[in-house]
């Protein structure tokens, strides 16, 4: 080898290639964290910021709208001090008589009318009320008992109460605002208004965002969302929802929880909640919760913030993005300027060694080149030759083999006519004894051709046994038919009658030699006659035609076929369904009929097989 200049690079182009790719990956690798950590980093901000502005504008709002809720609030609760005062409220408790009340029934309804009050009533000592400003309605309040309020004893007993409960008549929430009637040594009663709020939640559900009032025990009292009502923040104990049952407070309502869950607190009076509206699906929303002042209410205000958070998250990727990929692209402009610079430096100084390199082994190339090709055809010539020998040897092999399978019958052939030439000779014998030579002369004369026929047997078996490749030669197809019977008559003795054979006449020939014919047939009548081993019906048969191109021999059976797998590479060498086959017995034969200039051809489906033979005809 030549060796390297002393000046030369050391980094070959290969070299500073490997370098360039992995620099590259590592700095795929960077750009992808970076673009990662941006990402994500980038997420986190937006998504803490607009939570951040969400939460103030979201505290600025139920701020206003527990102002609202306070303001509502304030009117009706300076009724019932004032009317406790009222001597006409007085003269009616005191005297119960009917002209009293009356006065007081109307003056009850012209300060409904006047006033955001839903109701005005007064109720006796007895529990009972005795004036209202529904007095003409047919959910009048006067006459039912209310001594099981919470809001007429706690009255009575503290001089003023609030209570939020559902009409036990109207069948409608309110807040019931009460104050007692006289000093707590000589009550005359309780002056109570009911304060509903259709209005306020109307306010609040053009907002399009949750808001609901719950009191001390969690239960939603005031909601934009009126399934809500009645339920709960949380889960009430059995004991507390039993007592609120008993008190009629919120009639038969179910008292179940909020759809509201994963609670994930920011603040002390801000978290992360998922809450189901009704016609929604699961979404997340900003919980803002404030106390009511005066009250011992708590206001619970729902912000989405899916597509705000959405919205700001995108907007500060995209920002970042904006920042981080030029620079990016910038590091990689230089990543790549530098390496295209190493790499032509590289490139030039590697093709001056280069072509020193190629003056000097371009002659050893070409030695070298020579013997190789010499040494390839002296190597293509032994493994032709070897490849001769192993086929012939093949051929032989599967000529064995059926000359081994065949040989049991054809003893049995040989013994037959050996048992009856013994019986002619020893009758022979016995005619010459007699005197009667002519008798003695027949029995002679079938000796003879008795043992011609043992000597036609012997020959079939020597010539089928002998090695060899012969040329092709001019041979009588119907000899090599009859031949290929004949060698197979005692392994098949009784399934013979299956071949329906159509002989040719005896002037037909063809190019081939007889005992490789012999094997091609014997190949095929074997195969053909243990696919149908078991049946009734068996039936093969063999046909011979002359055609244009030459003569074709058919060895067709009706038997169950050849699977699809294996017909596929059926002249594939040790290819065979047979339990004990080698699988080399069709590819001989279709060796030795190509040996000839011939070819085989096979149709198979699952009403039979037949093999096509394809010869040249002798001229």
């Amino acid at each position: 080898m030549l060796q390297r200049p002393a000046g030369a690079l050391s980094s070959t182009p290969e070299q500073l290639a490997r370098r360039a790719r992995r620099a590259w990956l590592l700095f795929a690798a960077v750009a992808l964290l970076i673009v990662t950590a941006a990402l994500y980093g980038a997420g986190l901000y937006g998504r803490t910021a607009e939570v951040e502005t969400l939460a103030a504008q979201g505290r600025t709002d139920a701020n206003l709208k527990v102002a609202l809720l306070r303001a509502v609030l304030e009117s009706p609760r300076a009724l019932p001090l004032l009317l406790s005062a009222d001597q006409q409220v007085r003269d009616a408790l005191t005297q119960k008589n009917a002209a009293a009340i009356d006065v007081l029934n109307r003056k009850l309804e012209g300060l409904v009318s006047g006033t955001k009050a839903s109701v005005l009533y007064v109720i006796g000592t007895d529990g009972l009320a005795i004036a209202s400003s529904n007095w003409r309605e047919p959910i009048s309040f006067v006459g039912n008992d209310y001594r099981f309020r919470d809001y007429f004893s706690g009255a009575m007993q503290a001089g003023t109460a609030e209570y939020f409960a559902l009409g036990n008549v109207s069948k409608r929430p309110g807040l019931y605002i009460s104050r007692r009637v006289g000093d707590a040594a000589a009550p005359l009663g309780v002056v109570v208004v009911k304060m509903e709020f259709d209005q306020l939640e109307a306010d609040w559900r053009e907002a399009n965002r949750p808001a609901y009032v719950s009191d001390e025990n969690g239960v939603v009292l005031i909601t934009s969302v009126p399934s809500w009502r009645f339920m709960t923040t949380a889960p009430l104990a059995a004991p507390k929802q039993a007592a609120i049952r008993d008190s009629q407070q919120f009639g038969d309502a179910p008292l179940v929880p909020l759809p509201i869950t994963h609670p994930r607190a920011l603040s002390p009076d801000v978290s992360i909640v998922h809450a189901v509206t009704p016609g929604g699906s699961d979404a997340e929303y900003l919980s803002l919760s404030t106390t009511v002042p005066s009250t011992p209410w708590r206001l619970d205000y729902l912000v989405p913030v899916e597509a705000p958070i959405a919205a700001a998250v995108r907007e500060m990727r995209l920002l970042a993005l904006g920042v981080v990929v030029p620079l990016l692209g910038l590091a990689a402009y230089l990543l790549w300027r530098r390496q295209s610079a190493q790499m032509q430096i590289a490139a030039e100084q590697a093709a001056r060694t280069e072509l020193e390199r190629r003056v000097v082994e371009r002659t050893e190339d070409l030695s070298r080149a020579r013997d190789r090709l010499q040494a390839e055809i002296t190597g293509h010539r032994s493994t032709e030759a070897k490849l001769q020998i192993v086929q012939q040897d093949l051929v032989q092999a599967n000529r064995l083999a059926i000359l081994g399978q065949v040989a049991a019958g054809v003893a049995h052939e040989i013994n037959q006519p050996v048992a009856t030439i013994r019986a002619y000779a020893d009758n022979a014998r016995t005619f010459l004894d007699r005197k009667q030579t002519g008798p003695a002369e027949e029995n002679l004369g079938a000796i003879a051709a008795l043992t011609e026929r043992i000597g036609s047997i012997t020959e079939e078996l020597k010539a089928f046994a002998r090695k060899g490749r012969t040329a092709a030669e001019p041979v009588e197809l119907r000899g090599v038919i009859e031949g290929a019977v004949m060698l197979l008559r005692s392994r098949f003795a009784g399934r013979l009658d299956a071949l329906a054979i159509d002989l040719p006449p005896p002037s037909l020939k063809v190019m081939g030699n007889r005992v490789r014919l012999e094997q091609v047939l014997i190949n095929l009548f074997q195969n053909a006659l243990e696919a149908l081993d078991g049946r009734d019906d068996a039936h093969v048969q063999v046909s011979v035609e002359e055609t244009a191109d030459g003569v074709t021999v058919g060895v067709s059976d009706n038997g169950p076929g050849i699977p699809p797998a294996i017909l596929k590479s059926l002249f594939t060498p040790f290819n065979t369904s047979k339990e004990k086959g080698l699988g080399l017995g069709l590819v001989i034969s279709k060796d030795i009929v190509a040996d000839y200039g011939g070819r085989i051809e096979v149709s198979s489906d699952d009403s039979g097989t037949r093999f096509t033979i394809h010869l040249q005809a002798a001229a």
